[in-house]
């Protein structure tokens, strides 16, 4: 049709409205995961799921839709793996902040990624976090993630003395867990799209049959938005002095955002001779729009996902691949008895829940971002040791937050003391003053 090729550029592009349509198909199934995780995820946090899940499908269409029409991108949004931790988590859960203060936090986050993209200071932080923290940050938010999947699953169990040791490997549940994660790996192995949503389903088929989960149907009316629709405090952050919280959110969406657009585009061609990114601003904007919306419906903080690449394999080349994704992930809503059938942890000594079908999904997930860990230079000892307590602080106490901490403190002090200090960017030596300050007053 005239008005896709006029608005899309298809022919330029080499691409017709089949290919998109069937490379948006494909980045939904590689990426639709994050429908059944982020209803359990944010319902720890004391969120109703039924209304994450509308939420989540609303903020996520209309990310990728803007993306689509505004910046002509084949590139989705959605609420991103390990925000969605960091937020449930660290916040709500290690702080003890209400889920409608985390919900203003990332609002405000997403306003000031707008304001100071106009300012030029988001190019700033890019420029000013060295390469090896930003993929140290990347491996220690996979681990961080993978680790919670370890514990959902029940492979790994709380133990006296040790913390944490290995579960009952012939549970029920444990088993399934296993023959989850088994089938994905085979599956991406295998370079088989949707691989994880359909180890999701076959593993959820699985408890159904085994009398694991209970079968609620598949499609009926989308719950009620309301528990979360415009329940979110802007003040209360302020109140609390959760600063760090909201530097946080934006922080990592800056750099999840960039890496995957740059990513994602260098493998569509999209990228200039020079390696610029045209219509870069658009789909910046895409993004923190659909993050300030997302946080106004009830979901965490929506970001690019890297997943679309599997759509620019498929084909896609333009934001005519987006628009069907978007398409999809509205029908999503329609789905919630599936999501709830899915998303029923298995109770097992009377209190530890379990989630046998999206366990698997969080290990894969972390096992996906450990790819970072190869940007790192492991032979310089000032980047390596920061690198490393960064990565490895976030799972061991449980916290994004402290692992960057701990991350900027050991860069800036090492920097400083071989000598170095001249090549570290300001704002790295601001943040880390700012992290120990933190720490003295928590102490205080």
């Amino acid at each position: 049709m005239q008005i896709f090729e006029r608005w899309f550029q298809l022919r330029a592009h080499g691409t017709n409205i089949r290919t998109e349509a069937f490379a948006g198909t494909t980045t939904f199934l590689t990426l639709s995961y994050i429908f059944f995780v982020q209803p359990v995820i944010l319902n720890a946090a004391g969120m109703d799921s039924g209304a994450v899940l509308v939420a989540t499908c609303l903020a996520s269409a209309l990310g990728t839709f803007s993306m689509g029409m505004w910046a002509n991108y084949p590139i989705a949004l959605a609420p991103g793996m390990g925000h969605n931790v960091f937020f449930a988590y660290t916040v709500c859960i290690g702080m003890g902040v209400p889920w409608q203060t985390a919900l203003g936090a990332t609002f405000i986050s997403a306003f000031l990624f707008i304001v100071l993209s106009w300012f030029g200071f988001r190019e700033r932080v890019i420029n000013g976090i060295p390469h090896g923290l930003k993929s140290a940050i990347a491996v220690g938010i996979g681990l961080l993630i993978a680790f919670v999947g370890f514990q959902w699953a029940g492979i790994v169990v709380s133990m006296p003395g040790t913390l944490v040791g290995l579960g009952n490997l012939t549970s029920s549940p444990v088993v399934l867990s296993l023959c989850g994660f088994i089938i994905m790996i085979v599956m991406i192995a295998l370079r088989i799209p949707g691989a994880i949503i359909i180890g999701i389903l076959i593993t959820a088929l699985l408890c159904l049959a085994m009398g694991l989960t209970n079968y609620h149907g598949i499609v009926d009316t989308p719950p009620s938005i309301n528990p979360t629709f415009l329940q979110l405090d802007l003040i209360d952050p302020f109140q609390r002095g959760i600063l760090t919280v909201i530097f946080i959110f934006f922080f990592i969406d800056l750099f999840d955002t960039i890496g995957t657009l740059v990513g994602v585009t260098e493998q569509a061609g999209l990228l200039e001779p020079d390696g610029t990114l045209p219509r870069a601003r658009q789909a910046l904007l895409s993004d923190a729009l659909a993050t300030m919306g997302g946080a106004t419906a009830g979901t965490s903080t929506v970001t690019s996902y890297i997943e679309s690449a599997s759509g620019v394999a498929a084909g896609g080349r333009t934001g005519l691949t987006s628009v069907f994704t978007a398409g999809l992930m509205l029908m999503t809503i329609f789905f919630y008895p599936l999501v709830r059938m899915i998303g029923e942890g298995v109770t097992v000594n009377d209190s530890t829940v379990l989630y046998p079908a999206l366990a698997p999904a969080l290990i894969i997930i972390g096992i996906l971002m450990m790819r970072n860990v190869k940007r790192i230079e492991w032979e310089e000892f000032t980047e390596a040791v920061p690198a490393f307590l960064t990565a490895v602080v976030m799972p061991l106490a449980f916290s994004i937050t402290e692992g960057i901490a701990w991350g900027f403190i050991s860069y800036a002090l090492l920097k400083l003391v071989t000598g170095q200090g001249r090549n570290v960017h300001p704002l790295l030596y601001t943040f880390a003053a700012l992290f120990i300050i933190r720490y003295i007053w928590l102490q205080a």
